[in-house]
């Protein structure tokens, strides 16, 4: 087999991932392949970006890992990474909602809004009466025809009402994907709670078994013990005794000592920096046909300085709507691309020394429904959330701004943002004193929001490009999953499908 050349564009996550893996997959099978990676930015890593000042440790993007989704672990495994991990703090598991101007503590057993324990729920102040009535309405309200995808919110107001959409699971997913409930797809976001109600009849029944089946798979057969590191992880193991590729972190999310970026860097160093140009935006992909190879695609890459290069597979990982700009007018779906809605967000980083907080941080911080009239969508008290952030005399928390409907705040100057960020500090934990500094981060257009049919969409547009454009593929948060461990997956996947279309 000849030498081939795979390009990738973009630098984000599941650039990188992609060209990582391209390259030890085809090292594994004894493929010859040059891989390049264009990302227009002058530095890696997307919405990946971590600061580190007088101790403490600020992510400007994401800043957490969750760990059932293995890609991640599995990554940080492969690239040697699994010594820097840390879990979350277990001490501080709460989390609350402003309510009335108040936080109230989300009951225990709640998820995405659906109850599974009975009495915290039926104590909480987050609801009225006929609210809780109305939710536990979901154990007799009949399954739904099936009849293609539905809202989200639309779908888990129908089974708990409308109060426990806006109340509980709306601030709670605004985190995720900073969009309305109510436009977001179900097949899309939380395929499960449609399955849950086909089988079960009910989410809270759903629920409940899901619970009890974790809780049965969880014990450790008694002869394979189960090793448990400082870092709170320990490697699983199969029937056999072998270690298998999942390691077990005993908090639901995860981080690294360093900060993300520790990812970010470790995966160039290991791609090769040499293959990897920044400040290096691309023009156009221009599809020909190599004749010399029985007709077979051949893609020309143009960057914005003029030069090309040919590729035999193109990878695009960019938004979608950057995606588009560089597709001919006449390529298949194009207007798909261009249509996937984007949200801006930003958030305000803010430090204080602990004498100056009053409120206890004895959870991981608070989410705001978007009722309450406030700026910020919802606080993270990061110093007691991860415990190697901030010096033990400091506290370290972020605020977030923007949300769908509500993003014209992101484009305000700085002062203002930080002076409504600090009046809802004020009012909700009383926090009076001036922050001894302040990291401002915005980032536009960035949350790609998976509306209702996003799904259906996406299959017909895959296959138009698979057919009319062989050998370019499409990956990362515009598709199937915007999380960083759901961008690292897409990005392995993609990699296998480009290197099994060059084996043809």
């Amino acid at each position: 087999m000849t030498d081939k050349t795979v390009i990738v564009i973009g630098g984000g996550i599941t650039g990188l991932t992609t060209a990582y893996y391209l390259q030890k997959q085809a090292r594994e099978k004894g493929i010859p392949l040059r891989v390049l990676l264009f990302e227009r930015d002058n530095r890696l890593g997307g919405k990946i970006s971590t600061e580190i000042h007088e101790g403490f440790v600020m992510e400007k993007g994401p800043d957490a890992l969750l760990a059932r989704k293995v890609a991640a672990l599995n990554l940080c495994r492969d690239l040697g990474l699994t010594g820097d991990i840390v879990g979350t703090n277990p001490n501080n598991k709460k989390t609350y909602i402003l309510h009335e101007g108040k936080l109230h503590r989300i009951p225990a057993g709640l998820n995405v809004g659906i109850p599974t324990q009975f009495v915290p729920f039926a104590t909480t102040g987050l609801l009225t009466i006929s609210g809780k009535i109305r939710a536990a309405m979901d154990l007799l309200i009949p399954r739904s025809k099936p009849s293609g995808d539905q809202s989200l919110g639309g779908f888990l107001a129908r089974r708990l009402g409308d109060e426990v959409v806006d109340q509980m699971a709306e601030p709670l997913l605004a985190g995720i994907y900073a969009g309305s409930t109510r436009n977001l797809s179900l097949r899309a976001t939380y395929p499960q709670f449609e399955q849950m109600e086909k089988k079960y009849g009910s989410l809270i029944l759903g629920m409940l078994a899901q619970a009890k089946q974790a809780k049965a798979g969880s014990a450790p057969a008694k002869s394979v013990p189960q090793p448990k590191s400082e870092e709170g992880i320990a490697p699983s193991s199969s029937g056999t005794g072998s270690p298998d590729r999942k390691p077990l972190v005993t908090t639901m999310f995860f981080g690294l000592r360093g900060g993300l970026v520790q990812m970010v860097n470790k995966l160039a160093d290991e791609i090769g920096r040499g293959l990897i140009h920044t400040s290096t935006a691309v023009r156009e992909i221009k599809k020909e046909t190599d004749e010399a190879a029985g007709g077979t695609a051949l893609y020309r890459v143009v960057t914005e300085n003029g030069e090309t290069f040919q590729a035999d597979a193109v990878i695009v990982t960019t938004p979608a709507y950057d995606a588009a700009r560089v597709l001919p007018q006449s390529f298949p779906s194009l207007v798909l691309l261009e249509k996937i809605p984007y949200v801006s967000v930003g958030n305000v980083l803010l430090a204080f020394h602990a004498a100056d907080v009053p409120y206890p941080l004895d959870g991981t911080g608070f989410v705001v429904p978007k009722k309450e009239g406030r700026n910020i969508t919802a606080c993270t008290w990061i110093s007691s959330k991860w415990m190697h952030t901030a010096p033990p005399d400091k506290v370290l928390m972020r605020c977030y701004v923007g949300r769908a409907g509500d993003e014209d705040i992101v484009d305000e100057p700085d002062e203002s943002i930080l002076e409504k960020v600090k009046r809802d500090l004020k009012d909700s934990m009383g926090i009076e004193a001036e922050p001894i500094f302040v990291r401002i981060t915005r980032w536009r257009k960035a949350m790609p929001q998976y509306t209702v049919g996003h799904l259906e969409r996406l299959a017909a547009f895959e296959k138009e490009v698979a057919k009319e454009y062989p050998g370019l593929f499409f990956t990362g948060a515009a598709y199937k999953g915007l999380g960083v461990p759901d961008c690292i997956q897409q990005g392995k996947d993609t990699a296998e499908t480009a290197l099994g279309y060059l084996m043809q």
